[in-house]
This record gives C-alpha cells, sequence and structure tokens, in this order.
C-alpha cells in the first residue's frame, strides 16, 4: 500500500529533458532553506513554530488542512505523541556495548523465521546468535548460527540520516542442526558449494585431502564420498579455509552486512524516569535472496532491546536472552489471528525506508465495500519533524486469501485509482513546478502548502506514481503483549520497483501499524472532508483492486539529528563510504554539501 517508488520514473524522457532546470532549482531550494532555518538545526521541542504555522511536527494544525483525523480522536493522540518526538533520544555514535536480543519471531525475506541474540563487547568483539524456525512463531528450531568477529564504527551515515556506518570482520561461524531432516537438506546444500571449487574430474582421494586439511571442528569430514553428513546437536565451524574450496558460509546465503548501518534509540515509556528503554536498529535484508551477499542497507530490520532494560511485558526478551546455541529459545504458542481490515491504523513511530525516506502513514480500511483510504505524510529527517510533502490515495482491494509461501500471512490485491499530493516545502514545491506537460497536475501550478488532485493527469510523474496502479500484497494480524491490534504489511523491494505482479509479492513485512479505532466513528468526518472512499464507474464488484501507495523518494538530506542539547554531532560532516570521520564543520560548509549531495541525488533519482 506504498507503492509510489521511483520504478516509476524508469523508461521516461520526460525527466531527463528537464533535469537542467530542476538541478539549479533544487540546489537553490535547499540553500533557501538553510538561509531560512527550517531544517538544518536541531529541532527544539520547546518550539512548535515552522515555516507553515503552529502544528505538530512543522505540518497545520490536526484535523485542518492536510486531512488529519478529528482532534478528538484516538487516533489524533497516537500521532500527535509520534509528531512530537515520542520523548526519543538518538545516541550518535552508539554505544552498542551490551546484549541485545528479539522482542518476537521476525521474518526475513525468503521467508526465514528468525530470532537474535547479539553480543557486543568494551573490546570491539561481538558475538551473534541467529535462530531459524520452522513456523512463524518461532516455536520450532531447525537450526542455529553463531557467527563472532569485530566491529569498527565509522560514521554519520551520508545515505540513511540518523543512521551510523561501521565495518565488521568474522572470525568465525559455527552451525548447529536441531532436527535429523533439517541436518539432511542443509548437508545437501554444502556440499554442492564447499567442494565447487574442486577440478573437474577429480578423484575422491583429492577431496578427502582437501577436507583432512580443514581446521578440526571444521564441516569439511562430515560431507562429500565418505562423509556421514551433518549430525544433530553438534556443532561445525563453516568459514574453515575459503582458498581451500570451503566456502560454506555462501552456500547458506549467510552474511553479517547488517552490522553496516546502525541506530540507538533510546525513550522513557508512559514517562516513566524509570522505565528507559534502549533499541537497536540493525540495517535491513535485501528482499531478494540473491542480492543479500552483496547489499549495504540502506535501511533497519526490527529493533533489538538491550536486556538490561527492555520492557517489562516482552516475554520474547527473556526467553531469547536465556538461549545459547545447544538451547534455541522457543517462543509461546499462538494463534494466527484472521486479517479483517477495517478501521483505522497508524504509524506507530517515524518509519524509516530505503532510499532516504522517512515517513508516518495512517490507512482507513472500509469493509463494507472493500474500499481503502491512505495518508502518507513524508519528511526529510529521521525523527518526522520537517514535512516535505504529503500523499493521500484510495481504490479498492480484493478479499484476503491465505498465502501458501508465507505462513500467516494473507495475501490481497490493491489498486489505487485517485490521489493528491500537497508539497510541503521549496524543494518539493520547485521539484513539482519544474516539469513540463500535464504529467503532475497543470503545469506550474503547485504551490507550497496547497493540495492538488493529480487523478485527472494519470498520477505524478514528478513523483513517480501513475495510476491507476495494482499491487499485490502481503498482510499479517497480531496482538501486542497489551492486547494492541497490530498490522504488518509487505516491505517494499528493495530494488525500488513495485510489487506489480504475483511473483513480485513481498515475502517479509514493515514496520507494523496500530489500530487507533474500529472506523465506525470515523466514517462520518472522513466523508465531511471529502475524503471517504467512493466506488469508481466502471468498477463492478467483482473486480480485484484496492491500491497500494505512497512511497515518494525525498532524494534531499539536510542536517543530523541527535540527543537535544548536544549540537556538537550537528556540526559533523561526514565523507563517502571510502572514507572516515570528518569531525567538525563549520554550519556554512554543512549547507553546501547538504545542497551538494541533493542534487546529486536529484540527478540520481532522475536518470
Amino acid at each position: 500500500m506504498d507503492y509510489l517508488n521511483p520504478a516509476g520514473l524508469q523508461g521516461s524522457s520526460q525527466p531527463r529533458r528537464t533535469m537542467a532546470v530542476f538541478t539549479p532549482l533544487l540546489f537553490l531550494a535547499v540553500l533557501y532553506r538553510y538561509v531560512e532555518g527550517s531544517s538544518l538545526y536541531p529541532f527544539d521541542p520547546r518550539s512548535g513554530a515552522m515555516s507553515l504555522g503552529k502544528g505538530v511536527g512543522g505540518w497545520p494544525p490536526l484535523g485542518k488542512g492536510v486531512g488529519w483525523p478529528p482532534r478528538d480522536t484516538q487516533c489524533h493522540h497516537m500521532l500527535k505523541h509520534l509528531h512530537h518526538g515520542a520523548r526519543i533520544t538518538v545516541q550518535m555514535p552508539p554505544n552498542i556495548e551490551g546484549h541485545w536480543v528479539s522482542t518476537s519471531c521476525e521474518v526475513r525475506p525468503g521467508p526465514e523465521f528468525v530470532t537474535r541474540s547479539y553480543r557486543f563487547y568494551g573490546n570491539h568483539t561481538f558475538q551473534a546468535h541467529q535462530f531459524y524456525y520452522q513456523d512463524n512463531h518461532c516455536t520450532v528450531p531447525s537450526h542455529t548460527l553463531v557467527a563472532r568477529g569485530r566491529l569498527r564504527l565509522r560514521q554519520a551515515s551520508w545515505i540513511v540520516r540518523g543512521g551510523t556506518e561501521a565495518d565488521y570482520a568474522l572470525h568465525s561461524l559455527h552451525l548447529l542442526c536441531h532436527t535429523p531432516a533439517v541436518a539432511q537438506e542443509i548437508t545437501q546444500r554444502l556440499e554442492r558449494s564447499c567442494h565447487s571449487s574442486s577440478p573437474a574430474g577429480a578423484e575422491p582421494e583429492h577431496a578427502r585431502e582437501q577436507e583432512a586439511e580443514l581446521d578440526e571442528g571444521g564441516v569439511g569430514p562430515a560431507l562429500g564420498p565418505g562423509g556421514l553428513g551433518l549430525e544433530v546437536g553438534v556443532s561445525y565451524e563453516l568459514l574453515g579455509d575459503e582458498e581451500k574450496g570451503c566456502d560454506c558460509a555462501r552456500a547458506l546465503n549467510f552474511a553479517m552486512h547488517e552490522l553496516q548501518l546502525m541506530r540507538l534509540e533510546r525513550q522513557y515509556h508512559h514517562h516513566n524516569l524509570e522505565q528507559l528503554v534502549e533499541e537497536l536498529f540493525l540495517g535491513d535484508i535485501h528482499t531478494e535472496p540473491a542480492q543479500r551477499m552483496y547489499y549495504r542497507p540502506s535501511s533497519y530490520q526490527p529493533a533489538l532491546h538491550n536486556t538490561k532494560n527492555h520492557e517489562q511485558t516482552c516475554l520474547a526478551c527473556r526467553i531469547v536472552s536465556r538461549a545459547d546455541e545447544a538451547h534455541p529459545p522457543i517462543l509461546p504458542q499462538r494463534e494466527d489471528l484472521a486479517v479483517a481490515l477495517h478501521g483505522h491504523w497508524v504509524s506507530q513511530r517515524c518509519e524509516v525506508r530505503p532510499e532516504v525516506l522517512f515517513l508516518t502513514r495512517h490507512f482507513i480500511f472500509h469493509d463494507d465495500n472493500n474500499t481503502w483510504e491512505g495518508y502518507y505524510y513524508h519528511y526529510s529527517d529521521p525523527v518526522c519533524k520537517h514535512p516535505t510533502f504529503s500523499l493521500y490515495a484510495r481504490g479498492r482491494y480484493s478479499r484476503g486469501v491465505a498465502s501458501t509461501r508465507v505462513m500467516g500471512g494473507t495475501e490481497f490485491v490493491f489498486k489505487v485509482n485517485h490521489m493528491r499530493v500537497r508539497p510541503l516545502d521549496v524543494a518539493t514545491t520547485s521539484l513539482l513546478n519544474v516539469f513540463s506537460g500535464d504529467e503532475c497536475g497543470p503545469q506550474g501550478s503547485w504551490r507550497l502548502g496547497v493540495e492538488q488532485d493529480v487523478t485527472p493527469t494519470g498520477g505524478c510523474v514528478a513523483l513517480g506514481v501513475r495510476l491507476p496502479h495494482t499491487e499485490y500484497e502481503l498482510f499479517r494480524l497480531e496482538e501486542d503483549a497489551r492486547g494492541r491490534l497490530l498490522l504488518f504489511n509487505g516491505q517494499r523491494p528493495s530494488d525500488g520497483t513495485s510489487p506489480d505482479r504475483p511473483q513480485r509479492r513481498a515475502t517479509s513485512y514493515q514496520t507494523p501499524m496500530m489500530q487507533c479505532s474500529g472506523g465506525a466513528g470515523m466514517e462520518h468526518d472522513s466523508r465531511r472532508q471529502g475524503n471517504h472512499a467512493e466506488e469508481e464507474d466502471g468498477e463492478g464488484d467483482e473486480e480485484e483492486g484496492g491500491g497500494r501507495f505512497a512511497e515518494g523518494r525525498g532524494g534531499r538530506e539536510q542536517g543530523v539529528e541527535g540527543r537535544r542539547g548536544r549540537t556538537d554531532h550537528h556540526r559533523r560532516a561526514t565523507q563517502p563510504l571510502s572514507g572516515g570521520v570528518a569531525g567538525h564543520r563549520h554550519g556554512n560548509l554543512q549547507a553546501v554539501v547538504l545542497a551538494t549531495v541533493t542534487v546529486l541525488l536529484g540527478v540520481g533519482l532522475l536518470a
């Protein structure tokens, strides 16, 4: 349902023809924002004044002008708390020393069902346990991988604002299987890879000599001719000596690239100074398994919690923290909840997407006629303080069908047929106005803070959105420890494409949204604002569709955020991936660097 992405720009010559005009305008727009001081300086929670007047995080007041829910609703209060920062502080560089664990059964692309238990030590070494399961509730362990190595923090990320880049080196990787069937299956996978570099037609004696050279405890002797295969409960070293043909980590498609990007957040739950919760976000996993070994993260996985101060209600945290290689955590058995799309759902946090994208979402589902509405609020910063544009979409969705590929998932088909866009900063307004022709509203008609309907022009080519648009979705419904309903929908493809075909349907999930209203009490307000999803002419009851929407590519990086009052980090400039920490820079230099990066990202977006 977040279908706006740059894929819509591919193959179009119009963006290239307007690049010469767009580049200097965007450059000047970013410098203008620097002069105005609206987003390049630390946000002061004591001041609600932004360029658009008093409101939530720079937006007009909720319920006025941008289609926010009315003030007297639970949805409003949840969004207001989120956009006021939810009292979150970010430590940069992060001090990650300690023990960090999963808060639930995680679903990785594939799908893979895992829990994680990572320890980071003061001497820059780490030990990472990854527990794999055969079911989506993590109750039937299949195997465990234990990675050990060294980690070195580098600099604040120049790609993912608010994140910190790091380098790692693996020293060892151990595998332990928990069932005979899994041991046999992994044995077959390893046999194909660990001996793939042996000369064609090599004699069995050559293979045995090669195995004998591996370190004691290695996987080599269990594989190949004469090998008995992997045994249950036995720990095997997988790294071995890759120069001798044993690349067993690659056979399992294993990498720890998630350590290349991290973000540490701290917050006090329920404003209680005794309930500090620390969350460690590590880099995301590529949605295409074949690309996992080569991918540098540009977003995050679900957060790990520090075992010293995790939420008291987190039962999974306690179970995972006590587990080890031979005794994997077994989470409580849970029933799969039927996914019934109805009511109002909002983001729980400022969400991060690949390609420098920060947003919050508000979905409304009308199950009486299978229509939906989506409000997407985009920002230039990772705490969602500085808005760039908003998107509103509506459409239809099909009946849900249980997924045969992802256990516990439900498949839907969404189609979007109506969209409105509201630019909320100078750069976005300039971007929308430079496109010639009527492919994103009437040419040159965009004004700061004024919403336009782009349905008549078939979407907005400047933001990569074309209408109508169909996507194949995956949903999951869960209940948290406090009995609140959480709605998960499919993770966006890492390569920026769209799941517009069944074979591109997601196999993992985004950050969940929380139900804020059952829906019946707010339909009147939605209709009053003219945003209620209406059935379109020519669409019969049998039509599949609905609409999935809204991940506009921001492409601008303006400033860095840290803890309130610690302005030293706000002056830090960063280098490309190959560089080191650049140290402190004058604010004017930062503005020039940020504006230059903005232009380069704009070139990449429209190329």
